[in-house]
C-alpha cells in the first residue's frame, strides 16, 4: 500500500513540471525591472513557466537566436521585428508585449554638467551604438530635434554619432578614451558614476514622446502552436509591471537584487527612482498602435525603414486584452 501511495505521489509531482522557456535579452539592465520582478516573485511559476534568461547582447543576435529556434521568446526594440517582416521572411516576428515605452539609455559625460542641454553636444562625438538599432536611431532623433545636423562616422556635422563600437564594448571603449560622451544603461552608468568614472547628464527618453522601445515577441509558428504559454506569460508580466508601479522603490530593488549583485540597494533605489521620473515603463503589455507609427517615424527620419510594416501583422494584443479582461 506504502509502495503504491508513493508510486501515485511521484505521478502526481511529474505532472506538475514547469514548461520550460528560453528567453533571450538584448542586454542586462534595470530597464527592464518589471521581468525580473516577476521572475524573483515568482509569477512565472504560479503560470507553470520555468524561465531560462539568456543575454544575447544586442537586438541582432535576439533575432538571429529566434530565427535559429535557440530561444523561444525574444525581449528587444520591435524595430527587429519590423526589419524581418519587410526583408519577407515568412516566420515573421509578432509582438505580443510591450515593456518599456520610452529610451532607457542615458547621456553619459566624463564630467559633470550641472545645466547640461542636447547644446552640449555640439562639435562633439558621442557613441551611439549599433546602426539601425533604436537606442541609435532615438538618439540621432533627439539631437535633430534640438536643432543640431548628426553626421554617422563622418566629419562635417554638429555632432558626430559614432556607430562603429558594438553596443556591448560602448562602456568599456568609452572608459579608454573613445568619444566625447556615450549613451549607457542602467545600472552601469550609476556604479561608473559612484566610482567617479562618468557622470549621467541626461535621459535620452525624457526628449521624446512615447514609443515601443522593448517588447516581447516570438516567431509567428510559435505563437501559433504555444497561445496557451503566451497568455501565461503575458499574465505573469503583467503582475511584475503591477508590482513595480504599485511598490516602494525599495520594495522594487528588493525584487531586482540578485540579478544585479555588484549594486547596493542605495545604488538600485537610485536607479529606480531615476526610470520612474523618465516614466520608461508601461504599467501593463498592451502594445500601443500610436507608439508604433511613432517609432516608424524615428526609423524613417534615420534613414533605416523604406516602408512602413502593417500594425496589425506583426502585433498580436489579444492575449494583453484577455490579461486585462480578467484583472
Amino acid at each position: 500500500m506504502i509502495i503504491g501511495l508513493l508510486s501515485f505521489m511521484f505521478v502526481g509531482c511529474g505532472n506538475n513540471k514547469l514548461q520550460k522557456i528560453e528567453l533571450a535579452e538584448v542586454t542586462h539592465s534595470i530597464f527592464y525591472a518589471p521581468l525580473y520582478v516577476a521572475l524573483n516573485n515568482g509569477y512565472f511559476e504560479e503560470e507553470g513557466l520555468e524561465i531560462s534568461l539568456v543575454n544575447a547582447g544586442g537586438a541582432d543576435k535576439v533575432m538571429a537566436a529566434l530565427l535559429s529556434k535557440e530561444s523561444d521568446i525574444g525581449l528587444a526594440g520591435p524595430e527587429s521585428t519590423i526589419y524581418v517582416y519587410n526583408n519577407g521572411q515568412s516566420d515573421y516576428m509578432i509582438n505580443f508585449a510591450q515593456l518599456t515605452k520610452r529610451d532607457g539609455s542615458f547621456i553619459v559625460g566624463r564630467e559633470k554638467e550641472e545645466d547640461f542641454t542636447l547644446q552640449a553636444l555640439k562639435g562633439k562625438s558621442i557613441l551611439g551604438g549599433r546602426v539601425g538599432g533604436v537606442p541609435e536611431m532615438t538618439l540621432e532623433y533627439v539631437i535633430k530635434q534640438a536643432g543640431l545636423s548628426v553626421g554617422r562616422d563622418e566629419e562635417g556635422k554638429d555632432v558626430l554619432v559614432r556607430t562603429d563600437i558594438q553596443f556591448n564594448a560602448m562602456t568599456g571603449a568609452f572608459l579608454n578614451g573613445e568619444g566625447d560622451y556615450t549613451t549607457m544603461f542602467e545600472p552601469t552608468a550609476t556604479l561608473l558614476e559612484k566610482e567617479g568614472k562618468a557622470y549621467v547628464l541626461a535621459s535620452v527618453g525624457e526628449f521624446t514622446d512615447e514609443i515601443p522601445f522593448t517588447s516581447f515577441y516570438v516567431t509567428k509558428s510559435y505563437l501559433n502552436k504555444n497561445q496557451t504559454t503566451i497568455e501565461k506569460f503575458t499574465r505573469a508580466l503583467y503582475k511584475g509591471q503591477q508590482f513595480v508601479f504599485n511598490s516602494s522603490n525599495e520594495d522594487v530593488a528588493k525584487s531586482v537584487i540578485s540579478f544585479f549583485t555588484d549594486s547596493t540597494i542605495d545604488d538600485l533605489i537610485k536607479v529606480i527612482a531615476r526610470y520612474k521620473e523618465a516614466d520608461v515603463w508601461c504599467d501593463n503589455p498592451y502594445f500601443n498602435e500610436e507608439g508604433f507609427e511613432r517609432l516608424m517615424n524615428v526609423m524613417e527620419e534615420a534613414n533605416e525603414l523604406d516602408k512602413r510594416a502593417p500594425f496589425k501583422e506583426i502585433v498580436d494584443n489579444s492575449f494583453v486584452e484577455k490579461v486585462l479582461k480578467k484583472h
